[in-house]
């Protein structure tokens, strides 16, 4: 999958910009807080209308504009698509794909896969097994479009619950139909995690490796209610605490991923290095899981990615990225050194541009095509 151009108008500090990307390897270099990663945040809203920071769309709305648009030009399974997202305060967000807009945004999930490896990962190994639960039902949401709607069932009933829960509901009858849909969601979200953490496992492990050169073992460990009893069994042993304590306290919602590191846990031993090595490999993992799967190349987005790593561990990262693997980079840095080792080790077509107060000037460039603004 190709993005050829993307178009925004007040996003972040974005005021408005027209750019034409390579096929191959796009570079950003800026000082930080000029613009390089909401640009590539820009291109994660396009495949996920949602920002990768987590801020609702009345965050991104650049100051006092009173609307926002982004879209984008891609080139997906030989065919051409356009997605645009425009969103004005008070009013519903439009996602459209060739004009025609989504009756659900739960349809375009999957339709442009892509990764991005940030510094926000840190989150993975340092947060809550909610991070960790984001970033499994991601993957796992761009390939299946039944995960994403069992989520979404499952969401709903335990909300149901809970306000069952909290208003003084006792009788078994007024909750079976509510957890019998919980249920039904629960085992098939649970059995596509278990089989995904037994796929994804081996990928991590061969990239941790890669990048380290250690011989060092990595793996994940899939912790779950549902792993020694089925959903009803859970729901039925834990009703009389639930009552007592207003909420579902046991699901699925309440799984976790340990991530290991030669059997330990990564936040407890890791150094700062290891921790990010860890990301990134993880990060690689899903790229090369999610090709696997779709069929399709995501986009992969390299958002500052090189700091805490010493200059061994750059270098190989360099070296995966560069590979046959990946298809079109999208890389910021504030040092163009590695920038340019990335386009001299892929040895492809690239541009380059420099990035100030959410301006973009093109700097380099190995075509001729023109449109940056």
């Amino acid at each position: 999958m190709i993005l050829h151009s993307i178009s925004i108008l007040n996003f972040k500090n974005i005021a408005e910009a027209t750019l034409c990307f390579s096929r191959n390897v796009n570079c950003f270099i800026g000082d930080n807080g000029m613009g390089k990663t909401n640009l590539l945040d820009a291109i994660y809203y396009l495949s996920f209308c949602k920002s990768y920071a987590g801020m609702g769309d009345s965050s991104l709305l650049r100051h006092e504009s009173n609307f926002m648009l982004v879209q984008g030009r891609y080139e997906r399974r030989g065919r051409d698509e356009e997605i645009s997202i425009g969103f004005k305060p008070g009013k519903r967000k439009s996602v459209k794909r060739g004009g025609k807009e989504y009756d659900k945004l739960s349809k375009h999930i999957g339709l442009l896969p892509l990764v991005m490896v940030s510094p926000a990962d840190w989150e993975l190994i340092r947060g809550t097994g909610e991070e960790r639960r984001r970033f499994v039902d991601q993957i796992i949401a761009q390939g299946d479009g039944e995960y994403m709607a069992h989520l979404i069932s499952y969401a709903r009933a335990v909300e149901t619950r809970n306000a069952m829960l909290r208003q003084g509901f006792r009788d078994p009858l007024l909750f079976e139909a509510i957890e019998q849909q919980m249920a039904k969601s629960a085992t098939y979200i649970h059995r596509a995690r278990t089989e995904w953490v037994n796929e994804f496992s081996p990928i991590f492990l061969e990239y941790y490796r890669h990048i380290s050169d250690s011989a060092e073992t990595v793996g994940l460990n899939y912790r779950s209610h549902l792993n020694e009893a089925d959903m009803q069994q859970v729901l039925d042993r834990n009703r009389e605490r639930d009552g007592m304590l207003g909420y579902t306290s046991a699901g699925i919602h309440r799984d976790d991923v340990e991530l290991l590191l030669d059997g330990h846990q990564m936040r407890k031993i890791g150094s700062q290095g290891q921790c990010k090595t860890y990301t990134v490999a993880m990060r690689l993992a899903q790229y090369d899981f999610l090709r696997r799967m779709s069929g399709i190349t995501p986009l992969l987005l390299l958002d500052d990615i090189f700091d805490k790593l010493d200059a061994h561990r750059v270098k190989n990262i360099i070296g995966v990225v560069a590979g046959e693997t990946f298809g079109q980079i999208f890389i910021t840095d504030t040092n163009r050194t590695h920038l340019d080792g990335i386009v001299r080790k892929v040895g492809k077509d690239y541009r380059t541009w420099n990035v100030k107060n959410g301006s973009f000037s093109l700097i380099e460039s190995s075509e001729t095509e023109g449109g940056d603004t």
